[in-house]
Order: structure tokens, then sequence, then C-alpha cells
């Protein structure tokens, strides 16, 4: 195939008028198909039947505490083991949560913000108010939109920091530091990242680890290790310990990590993880405790039942690779196909985690995401990918296809391909056409 921008300006008129005629079929298929959101398929789900039933009575923990009871606001010692060997830390550094690591996320930084939980007392907000500033947080794009939502909510300033290769622009993100104090996080997805699939260097680890240094009062990274053991093929990179490398730095209290199971188990049902220093946990928990007696101890037991260790995880994260797999490689091999020659665009090829992040021709992801929800097949908003769902050059599009079945992924991939066409031939007539 011939690159659109080589063609003539008669030879891309005869392409949107093909093209056009292919999307009109496609409109009349009557298509209903999803690809918005990284849920896992109903048959990951399956993979984890065994959790029901699995405590048969039994619901002593292995320190003879009935899990059935109140208390243990830090989770159980079974669980807080399990998420120490997720987060690469020690158990008394760790705390487990509910089904959500969003909500922990959620709750930490509000907390922060509002209230202060650190050995100042001082919170974000007041930081903020005495020197008649706004509370400002580092926001690697393209990046999940649920970490900006929290801001956003909170009424953060977020600043976008480029992603390269090896994870967040480092040397973007400690000059931004060292300029401003009121800057007081960065939101970190280190592994598989939500939506590009990068996983960080031990360069740029070992660079936040020591970032305290240069940063205002109070700096906390919130490593959200959401896709710690999603790969999807055999030798993907581990990450550097973060909080073990800022321990060792002086600056362990600026590290904050979560992870959960909610795509390792039951989405709606898993359990999550919170790892920090022991200060940050203590001073957490003082404050946490003021609208919970414990959590679901049931749940956590039920979990540690069924995967005991890291071990056990990750041999079942590979029955999940092997159902995700099919599906990443579908949607390649037809981007390959339909837009490689083409010179249309760029995506990401992870090797891990939930999606594939997607870069039109400038100005056009929102004309494609339209286009191709009216041939029946919704995709994510575009924008989605940066704060207040603003992409400056309207770009990025996050595709994610663990949910529909894998000829539903064919079907949509197809559709989307075509889209991407059309609006591109569109555009491209239009710049040549005097």
């Amino acid at each position: 195939m011939k690159p659109y921008h080589a063609m003539s300006k008669e030879e891309l008129a005869e392409e949107v008028r093909s093209l056009e005629k292919a999307y009109e079929k496609t409109q009349s298929s009557g298509l209903s198909l999803d690809l918005t959101r990284g849920k896992p398929g109903q048959d990951q789900i399956e993979l984890s039947a065994a959790l029901d039933g699995i405590l048969n009575n039994n619901f002593t923990l292995q320190d003879g505490t009935d899990a059935r009871n109140y208390g243990g606001i830090s989770g159980i010692p079974e669980a807080r083991k399990l998420g120490a060997e997720v987060l690469d830390a020690l158990p008394e550094e760790v705390i487990v949560g509910g089904n959500s690591s969003l909500t922990m996320m959620y709750q930490y930084v509000e907390a922060a913000h509002f209230f202060g939980l650190f050995e100042t007392g001082e919170s974000w907000s007041a930081e903020a108010a005495r020197s008649g500033g706004r509370v400002k947080f580092l926001c690697p794009v393209p990046g999940y939109d649920r970490h900006f939502t929290i801001c956003e909510a909170l009424g953060m300033e977020m600043i976008p920091v480029p992603m390269d290769s090896e994870g967040p622009n480092i040397e973007f993100v400690r000059e931004a530091v060292k300029a401003d104090s009121l800057i007081k996080g960065i939101w970190c997805v280190p592994r598989h990242s939500n939506p590009s699939g990068v996983c960080y260097s031990d360069r740029t680890v070992t660079a936040l680890s020591r970032l305290a240094a240069d940063a205002g009062a109070n700096f906390r990274i919130l490593w959200d290790n959401a896709y710690s053991v999603h790969d999807l093929y055999e030798g993907c990179p581990e990450i550097a310990p973060l909080l073990k490398l800022a321990t060792q730095a002086g600056h362990a209290d600026s590290v904050v990590m979560f992870a959960s199971t909610s795509k390792i188990t039951f989405a709606g049902g898993g359990i999550s993880w919170m790892a920090s220093s022991v200060g940050n946990i203590e001073r957490y928990l003082k404050r946490h405790s003021t609208m919970a007696i414990g959590p679901d101890k049931v749940n956590q037991l039920r979990h540690v039942r069924f995967l005991p260790d890291l071990d056990a995880m990750k041999a079942h994260m590979r029955a999940h690779a092997e159902r995700l797999r099919p599906k990443f490689e579908a949607i390649q091999q037809r981007l390959e196909d339909d837009l490689g020659p083409l010179e249309l665009a760029e995506w990401t090829r992870p090797t891990g985690g939930y999606f594939i992040s997607f870069d039109t021709l400038p100005g056009l992801a929102t004309q494609v995401v339209e286009l191709t929800a009216q041939a029946g097949v919704k995709l994510t908003a575009a924008g989605s990918t940066w704060p207040h769902r603003k992409d400056p050059e309207d770009r990025n599009i996050r595709l994610a296809p663990s949910f529909p079945a894998p000829n539903e992924v064919k079907e949509a991939i197809a559709v989307f391909t075509l889209c991407v066409r059309l609006a591109s031939a569109r555009q491209l007539l239009g710049a040549n056409t005097p």
C-alpha cells in the first residue's frame, strides 16, 4: 500500500470514496462492541472460581485469630506478607485493604491534602494556603485517567510529564520539583504502564528514590504497581525496589506504593495493599481508624489460601496471559496490516498490562473515536489519558482488548483501523485541497 502522504489529490479522493462506502456498510451491520475499559474477560475471572468455598468453614488465622470478628485494621499477617512480596517491601511496611487500590490511593491523597500525614502535622492544603499557592501533582502522560480524577476532585493543579522508553522523563521531573515546592507528588505506574506499557528502567527508579532531596517538604511518589505480575510474555523486565532504594537514600517517607488483585482474582472482590515507611503507615492508620474498625479479613484469608505466595500468583497469572495474549496479538497484527504501510499512526507493543496506546495524526483522535462509536464500537473517550481530558494534540487513544471475546476483538479492531484510515484520508485530502 502507498503511504497516504505520498498520494496525489486524485488518489486521496478515490481512497476517501472507497473508505466511505466500506464505512457505510459497517454502520449497517449492527455491531455493538466495547473496548472502553480494561476489565478482565469472563474466562479470566473463572480462573479464580476456587475462591468460593476455599475456606471450608476454617476461618482461623495462623496466629489463632478468628477472621470473622472485628479488629486487625492493618490486615491479616498472611496477607501483609503476600503484599510485601508483591511490592518488594517488608511485612511491617504493608497494610491490606478492600478490593480497590484506587480507594486506598484516594484516601491517602485526601488525608495528606486536607489533614496531613506527616511528622510536621501540616497538610498540603495548609502549606499551599500559607504561601498563597496551589498544590500540584506531576502526571506522566499518556497516563491513567483515575489518577487525574483524584487530583481534579481535590482541586490540585496537574502538570503533564512526558514519558519515554524508561518511564517519566526524569530530567523534567527533577527540574520541576526543584523549581516549585508546592509540587507534592507524582503518579507512577511503573510496570506495564497504563496505557503505554512502559516498564521503568533501573535508572529511572533509582532517580525517583532520591527525588525527595530536590523536592519540597512532604513530597510523595504514588507508586501504583497495578500490573506488577501482569506479563503477556516470559522474560519481562523486573522493576527495581523503589522503597528499599528510597530507604537506603534516607527518603523512605517519600514512597507510598499500591497494588491489588483486581485483575488477578475477582475484579469486584479482591484485596489491595499499600506499602510505605513504618512511620507513614502508622500515621495513615491513625487517620483511617476514624472511619474503619477493620477490613474484610475473611476475603483476605480466602486470597492467601488461594494464592499463598508470589510464586503461586505468578503461576496463576501465566494462565491469564494465555487468555489475553491472543487478543493483543490480533490487534497488533491488524494494526500492522492495515496501517503500518500507510504511515498514519504510531502505537505501542506492550509485553504486559492491559492496554495499547495509539497515536493518530495530530488533531484526529476525537474524530476517530466518534466515527468508531457511530459504527458500533465504543472506545475510551479521546483525551482521557491526559489531565482534564485535554490532549493538546488530540492524538492519543487507549485501546483495551481484555474484556471482549477474541472474535469480538478482531471485529472491533477492523472497524477501528477503517475509521483511522477514513479520518486520516479526509484530513490529508483537505490539506491538499486549495
